[in-house]
This record gives structure tokens, C-alpha cells and sequence, in this order.
């Protein structure tokens, strides 16, 4: 099984991705545009963390 999954993609050349961690539940979010790329934990309307309980029913 791999660790990390992606859960949700949008775009191409401009893309946004969602990742999961599988063993935490954490959720990453990498943004891409043209040469440059981030990735940073995706947070909520509080600034917490979003962590996926039980990662998609894959752990």
C-alpha cells in the first residue's frame, strides 16, 4: 500500500492535488504552476489541520 494517496486533482498545467498521508490521515495540499510547485497541510476555516480518519478506508 502506498503512504501517500491522491485524492482529488484539478488542472494541468495549473494543478491543484490533494494528498493524503495514509499512516496519519493528514491532508497535503501541492499547487503547481508552470515551473514552481508547493506543498503545504491543508487547513480548515479555524487553522487546524484537516485529518482524514480511517484515510479513504485504505488503512
Amino acid at each position: 500500500m502506498d503512504r501517500f494517496v491522491r485524492v482529488y486533482s484539478q488542472g494541468i498545467v495549473d494543478a491543484v492535488e490533494i494528498w493524503v498521508d495514509m499512516e496519519t490521515g493528514v491532508n497535503y495540499m501541492w499547487r503547481k504552476a508552470a515551473n514552481a510547485g508547493g506543498l503545504t497541510p491543508l487547513l480548515d476555516e479555524n487553522g487546524n489541520v484537516v485529518v482524514t480518519k480511517g484515510g479513504y478506508g485504505r488503512q
